[in-house]
């Protein structure tokens, strides 16, 4: 399988008041995520994870590092991309409640990307909205309502539609469903995995909840004060976790069942 996204020695350093000290949020890492994978990217706040994602998407300008994209540099902060780039390349934010304009219709933030990358008008635009709407499984009425009109759950599939209405082949998911109830979290996740099944997509998942790794992701990496310290096949860290960290990350999931508990390394 192809590489779609190579991660090169990638540092992401903020100044500090204090003159040449610097927080290292992210400090020389390197992985590299296969076409239609489901990418994980784990650990705790503070780790580093979103930092990644953020550069990633070109919110942040690399400190030192390669980022390539199908083999193209992408280091370049966001406005200075391609719009072709722009468009394969989307996020999905933490907190749908943040990131969904408070003043703008479920249609009017639905239909910016369509217009700006699909170049829709009238009633072709009307109907691709609607077909975003359907594609998370959300009523084609919804089009009028604004984000205070609709829950958690609902808004997060809004910002699940904006995204993939774009048409990307790769999308970063920042913690998609922490932010919701645990009776949403299930169906959000369905939704997200039938539609990378149905439309071939790549995802990058930013996530401290191993019990969820382990259930849809092929490949892992696990951060620690912005240092990637393990990263393979998900089946394999799990079983055969070698850092102390993720030992002691693995160790902490919650226990339910007499196979999770045989999926904690060995005291």
């Amino acid at each position: 399988m192809s590489v779609i996204l190579r991660i090169r020695n990638l540092k992401k350093y903020f100044p500090t008041s204090k003159k040449g000290v610097f927080v290292k949020a992210v400090d020389g890492i390197d992985f590299d995520i296969y076409k239609e994978d489901v990418f994980a990217l784990v650990g705790e706040s503070g780790s580093g994870k979103s930092t990644t994602a953020y550069t990633v998407i070109g919110m942040y300008e690399p400190t030192e590092g390669k980022i390539e994209y199908k083999d193209l540099d992408i280091s370049r902060i966001h406005w200075k991309r391609p719009i072709q780039l722009k468009k394969n390349i989307q996020i999905v934010f933490q907190d749908p409640g943040t990131s969904l304009n408070p003043s703008k219709t479920v249609s009017q933030i639905l239909g910016a990307p369509l217009i700006i990358h699909k170049h829709l008008r009238g009633e072709k635009l009307r109907e691709a909205i609607i077909n975003a709407l359907n594609m998370v499984e959300l009523p084609s009425e919804y089009i009028y309502k604004l984000p205070r009109d609709i829950g958690g759950g609902e808004k997060q599939l809004v910002a699940i539609a904006r995204a993939l209405s774009a048409g990307p082949e790769f999308v970063i998911l920042d913690e998609p469903t922490s932010a919701l109830d645990v009776s949403i979290q299930a169906k959000i996740i369905r939704t997200l995995l039938k539609l990378k099944e149905e439309l071939g997509l790549t995802y990058m998942f930013i996530t401290h909840d191993l019990s969820l790794v382990r259930n849809i992701s092929n490949r892992v990496a696990i951060m620690y004060l912005g240092k990637i310290v393990e990263q393979g096949p998900t089946s394999q860290i799990f079983a055969e976790p070698s850092h102390p960290y993720t030992q002691m990350l693995l160790s902490s999931i919650p226990v339910v069942t007499k196979a999770e508990e045989a999926l904690k390394p060995k005291q």
